[in-house]
């Protein structure tokens, strides 16, 4: 008799642990669509585009939006996944960037103060942002809502008391001049490198020899640090388990010990720490902040992760995704320069993906959740 049970027994325990196929693994993927996507517009630029657009200069002048897009786009991912929105994030943007014109040309603090208090301010208005959500039950969509506005009304009169008057704030390059800390967050990386591989004919140059490109710019480098370690926590870490939770039920995580209000009120603060990276590298670069940075960044961000595949319902997405959607605005925004297309047709396309990718990422929820 126990022969006869023992088979039977196997076999359930053989049926319970069946592996799933490579392909249905890979359709449960958020990241599948915006990859397609990748190869989709990089298929269509290599045939509309001028081929210069893929040579080593070519993929900087794309990546370089890209990756200050996809900075905003890797925290906006993550607070999707949580469950919540942030449509204050473009004009922490110019906030942050008043924060920090005014600590190091106003107050004259070197960076090692300028940018942990640019951080520091943000990320408190990131933790309001998220109290107020949180205790009031207002959808984070309306609570942001209103401090986009009051953020960049804040910026225009900020700008005018710290410059006398106008809404730009000049002299950042000089006021940070020789920082240590500069080259951590302006200009290109690995210069001497891009130089050794110039003489060695490797890459293109100029006629007196040197590099075409002289480096690669530290918002690339920083976009991709932000995906992988974005990319760890969710799917290495219990805090990443916590942010699915988090979103995907918030009451059922909650009695299950998930410390729902730290996760969301984190996630607030983050997305409002990396505008507040973004203004800090852009304001470097350019020397000078003003009222009107990170225009419109919060909804090309939004969009960006929700091509990556973040569900506008939260619970799920991926901060790869965000990634490559990110990098999809990019090569569009620089590649139809190369193309003898009408720019405007950005703005077709950009609403087309949306689109799509919301229709795909539907699709694709319900046949992994069995749903009709």
């Amino acid at each position: 008799m126990a022969e006869v049970v023992q088979p039977a027994i196997q076999a359930a325990k053989d049926e319970r642990l069946k592996k799933e196929g490579f392909g249905a693994r890979l359709m449960k993927r958020p990241e599948l669509g915006a990859i397609a996507g990748v190869i989709l517009v990089t298929t269509f630029f290599l045939i509309t585009a001028d081929s210069s657009m893929f040579t080593l200069s070519g993929i900087m002048n794309f990546m370089t939006p890209a990756a200050q897009l996809g900075i905003l786009a890797i925290g906006a991912a993550m607070l999707m996944i949580g469950g919540e929105f942030d449509l204050s994030i473009g004009s922490m943007v110019a906030f942050a960037g008043l924060i920090f014109g005014a600590a190091t040309v106003t107050l004259g603090l070197p960076l090692i103060f300028a940018i942990p208090l640019t951080m520091v301010v943000a990320a408190i208005i990131g933790a309001v942002n998220g109290s107020i959500v949180l205790r009031t039950g207002l959808p984070s969509f309306i609570v942001t809502l209103a401090f986009l506005f009051v953020l960049r009304g804040a910026s225009l009169v900020g700008l005018k008391i710290a410059s006398g008057g106008s809404t730009q704030l000049r002299g950042v390059r000089d006021a940070v001049e020789g920082d240590w800390l500069a080259p951590l967050f302006s200009g290109d990386a690995f210069g001497s490198l891009f130089v050794w591989l110039a003489e060695a004919g490797v890459i293109e140059t100029f006629n007196n020899g040197a590099p075409k490109v002289p480096g690669i710019p530290v918002e690339i480098l920083w976009f991709a640090f932000l995906a992988l370690v974005a990319t760890y926590v969710l799917l290495r870490t219990p805090a990443g388990n916590w942010i699915f939770a988090a979103g995907g039920d918030s009451n059922a995580a909650s009695n299950s010990g998930v410390p729902v209000r730290k996760v969301k009120i984190s996630l607030f603060m983050l997305t409002a720490m990396c505008g507040a990276l973004l203004a800090i590298i852009t304001v470097m670069d350019s020397g000078s902040t003003d009222a009107r940075r990170g225009f419109m960044k919060e909804f090309e961000a939004i969009i960006a992760a929700v091509i990556g595949g973040c569900l506008l319902t939260g619970g799920y997405g991926s901060a790869i995704g965000a990634f490559f959607g990110a990098i999809i605005f990019g090569m569009v925004t620089i590649g139809l320069t190369y193309t003898d297309f009408d720019q405007d047709w950005f703005q077709i396309f950009l609403g087309g993906m949306l689109l799509i990718a919301v229709l795909f990422n539907n699709y694709i929820r319900k046949r992994v959740t069995g749903e009709r």
